[in-house]
């Protein structure tokens, strides 16, 4: 039997979703196990939502994920490209959310974190090689990301190059190195790989 209780089906830190009101996806190895989770579900859940089988529900919460880390690719990408044109990415998007249609916000950060976003995708481009399936886009969008923290770096270099600070003499300060903010969870976090990134700056100008 697989009911869908993980935790990244309730935001953490959103007061408008909780658990209470978040649809709660359940598949199951058979139609017994089924009425069971179903059941065990609704009494804390507004809404429960069947599929076939335990695989369609696992690959639900792995496409939820998947979906988060592409978009973020997406626009992750998009900032970095801004930067190259020298254009303001916040702008850029703050106008384009402004479309009442086709298309969700997503906005950029130094990488992904947590601990489904980083991992999942990747868990099922993993499984798709036992189909002998390429998931060229998640790769991609994994590439991307992780592609991140060094260019948080960069552009921090050239901040304190254009200020005349050598990278030895910057005093810099980290805030929000938890994965999201208002919460206390750094897994995955990549505000921990731009500190080391940035401290090894510090270490090889010296």
């Amino acid at each position: 039997m697989y009911g869908d209780g993980r935790p990244e089906r309730v935001d953490p830190g959103n007061k408008r979703y909780t658990t209470k009101n978040t649809n709660k996806v359940v598949g199951a190895s058979d139609p017994a196990s089924q009425e069971v989770a179903i059941a065990f579900y609704k009494q804390t859940i507004r809404q429960v939502v069947p599929v076939s089988s335990a695989a369609a529900a696992e690959l639900v919460k792995v496409f939820e994920n998947t979906f988060g880390a592409v978009n973020i690719a997406l626009v992750n990408e998009l900032a970095m490209l801004c930067d190259r044109m020298g254009l303001n990415v916040w702008e850029v998007l703050d106008a384009a959310f402004t479309k009442p249609f086709g298309i969700l916000p997503f906005y950029p950060g130094p990488g992904v974190g947590g601990h489904c976003i980083p991992v999942d995708p990747h868990y099922l481009e993993w499984k798709a090689k036992e189909v002998n399936f390429n998931t060229r886009f998640i790769a991609l969008a994994g590439e991307i990301n992780r592609k991140m923290p060094e260019f948080v770096r960069e552009k921090a270099l050239r901040v304190l190059n254009r200020l005349g600070v050598a990278p030895s003499k910057a005093r810099i300060l980290f805030l929000g190195v938890a994965y999201k903010r208002d919460l206390g969870d750094c897994r995955e976090s990549p505000a921990i790989e731009i500190i080391h990134l940035c401290v090894c700056v510090e270490e090889s100008s010296l």
